[in-house]
């Protein structure tokens, strides 16, 4: 029961805290240029690159075949991209009826209103504030599916740092607490993106961030699943681990690393990159030693 008291309030920190102070971050400064954002993503994905491939893959292969675990990465992997494609389908559904008092946004639309990214032309907002699954919406609408979208995923994500806990817990090591803590530092740019199309809506700071931090609580949720997975036997653990880190992957290579390519594109994003997975590297074998 310990263990679970302290998955909880380690998660609650940085899953739902990690959300809400992006959220203060975005009320702080309001819009955040996109070469600061584009630099923390790639530095955040850099450290989630380490510790899917010398954390979560290295424990889950100590007790296992090599390719149990890539079949489980695998699936990890597109059962993530599954459910973020079924997240934009439902989106763009959503925001298909009933938005038409809102020309004036419609008619800076291209025919394909399904790219996240299309430029508003005529338009003065912050690309980062329509980030969405489609831009057929307001933009407090914006701000509220991508809080629902960040919550839906954020379940896989905190099944790795469960899985995480579960595997430092028979190696007697704190892999869980830095995978928490790296969580929470990828969470600040998702809670800044989440609050900033609220706020420029006319959204209270105080609501803003409270949609933020509301997102964040699958994480905990899923943080126990994946513990509770990992403490069975040495087969769930091995699962658990490489269905995590397959999760993590699709996060980092199918929506960090794209939406930073968009927001900023400099040769300094891959040295954001590397010195993210150095620093990832270096608490990883610190803590191992």
């Amino acid at each position: 029961m310990h263990e679970y008291l302290t998955i909880f309030l380690i998660t609650a920190l940085t899953g739902v805290g990690g959300l809400a102070l992006g959220g203060g971050f975005a009320a702080a400064i309001h819009s955040p240029s996109d070469r600061s954002v584009s630099l923390l993503l790639r530095f955040t994905s850099g450290v989630m690159v380490s510790v899917v491939c010398f954390d979560l893959i290295a424990d889950a292969t100590e007790d296992s075949a090599i390719w149990p675990v890539i079949v489980w990465i695998l699936i990890g992997y597109f059962g993530t991209y599954l459910l973020n494609c079924w997240i934009d389908k439902q989106a763009h559904h959503s925001h298909s009826h009933g938005s038409h008092d809102h020309h004036d946004h419609h008619d800076h639309h291209g025919h394909d209103g399904h790219d996240h990214h299309h430029d508003h032309a005529g338009e003065h907002t912050d690309p980062r504030q329509e980030m969405c699954a489609c831009g057929h919406h307001t933009l407090h609408t914006a701000g509220l599916v991508l809080a629902a979208a960040v919550a839906l995923h954020n379940m896989p994500v905190g099944m790795a740092i469960g899985a995480t806990f579960a595997g430092a817990a028979q190696a007697a090591g704190h892999g869980g607490i830095l995978a928490a803590l790296i969580i929470g530092l990828h969470n600040l740019p998702e809670g800044m993106s989440i609050a900033a199309p609220l706020l420029s809506s006319g959204s209270r700071p105080a609501v803003a961030i409270g949609v933020a931090a509301l997102s964040g609580l699958p994480t905990i949720l899923g943080a126990m699943l994946g513990y509770s997975l990992g403490t069975m036997n040495p087969t769930l653990l091995c699962v658990s681990l490489s269905f995590a880190a397959g999760a993590m992957l699709y996060v980092i290579f199918g929506e960090l690393l794209p939406e930073s390519e968009h927001l900023w594109q400099h040769k300094l994003s891959g040295l954001a990159t590397m010195l993210g997975l150095l620093l990832g590297l270096a608490l990883i074998f610190s803590h191992h030693h």
